[in-house]
């Protein structure tokens, strides 16, 4: 066996996290190590160090220094909310074959939920209806706009925090929406987490569709179970991953939602720019990543 290679993965302790943890606990040429906001110890991590929050601004030290203090061959994120941030860091201190990111616009882009939907309409990607929740006066307003219910969540945030369902125009979390946060029209139909790998060298595309078979918060929320469906089972939602990885020009591993709307058409609801929780479905993608990185 070879010299081991030293992954260090980024909010270790989160749903993400622990999905890798497991994976690479699996892997005898890693030495995996993990950092968190609040360090604790975690299944397949060598150690759990604590980190800075992305917007505090001891995080680049901080992360800098990790890489250094680790020599990690990988850096590996899996906080949303750090992602457009790492990107830049990354390209400034010339770690972009290092931190397993795409490059700082389409990061930046994908860390946005309004701003992937309009980047993906723009290129014909099919979405959602879509707006800003203070384009939209009321919740009556909402509902019409939509023709039927609408979902409201953050424009920036991770792991279903905020998700919710408006069905009402009585509902009181409209009182609480500004334009932080995006209104979608609702889509009925089955749910899927397209679990997809870019190569940044190749430019192949791998994409594995899992279905949502149990949500947190029942209609809508991450997924508690999810079943991976043969290859060339819904082909048309593979396509449509494909389509948006390509219109956002992300790489790297990819965690995507997308839902049928009431006349069958997937709809890209969001897109993760790193691994997600289900990644151990679908675990090609760190396959790949190993394989590939640093890049």
């Amino acid at each position: 066996m070879g010299e081991r290679r030293t992954v260090v993965v980024t909010g270790a302790a989160g749903p993400a996290g622990r999905a890798l943890g497991a994976q690479l606990a699996r892997r005898p040429d890693v030495r995996a190590v993990g950092v968190d906001l609040t360090p604790r110890a975690v299944p397949g991590f060598e150690r759990v160090d604590p980190v800075p929050a992305a917007g505090e601004p001891a995080y680049d030290r901080a992360t800098l220094e990790l890489v250094r203090r680790h020599e990690a061959d990988l850096l590996v994120p899996s906080v949303s909310e750090e992602l457009a941030h790492l990107a830049v860091l990354a390209e400034a201190a010339g770690l972009t074959g290092t931190v397993v990111v795409a490059g700082p616009g389409p990061t930046a882009t994908a860390a946005d939920k309004l701003l992937t939907m309009l980047a993906l309409d723009r290129q014909g990607v099919e979405v959602p209806r879509h707006a800003a929740a203070d384009a939209l006066g009321s919740a009556a307003q909402a509902l019409d706009w939509a023709a039927g219910p609408v979902v409201v969540k953050p424009r920036v945030a991770r792991g279903g925090r905020g998700v919710h369902v408006v069905e009402d125009a009585r509902d009181p979390v409209w009182a609480t929406l500004d334009a932080s946060w995006i209104v979608q029209s609702f889509a009925p139909g089955p749910e899927y987490c397209p679990q997809v790998y870019q190569s940044p060298t190749t430019g192949e595309t791998q994409v594995v569709v899992l279905e949502k078979t149990g949500r947190k918060q029942g209609r809508v929320g991450n997924a508690t179970t999810v079943t991976r469906l043969p290859e060339g089972d819904a082909a048309d939602v593979a396509d449509v991953a494909r389509a948006a990885t390509e219109a956002l020009g992300l790489v790297g591993p990819l965690d995507m939602d997308v839902r049928r709307l009431g006349d069958g058409t997937p709809v890209v609801l969001e897109v993760n720019a790193r691994f997600g929780a289900v990644s151990a479905s679908a675990p090609e993608l760190l396959d790949a990543v190993l394989g590939e990185w640093p890049a």
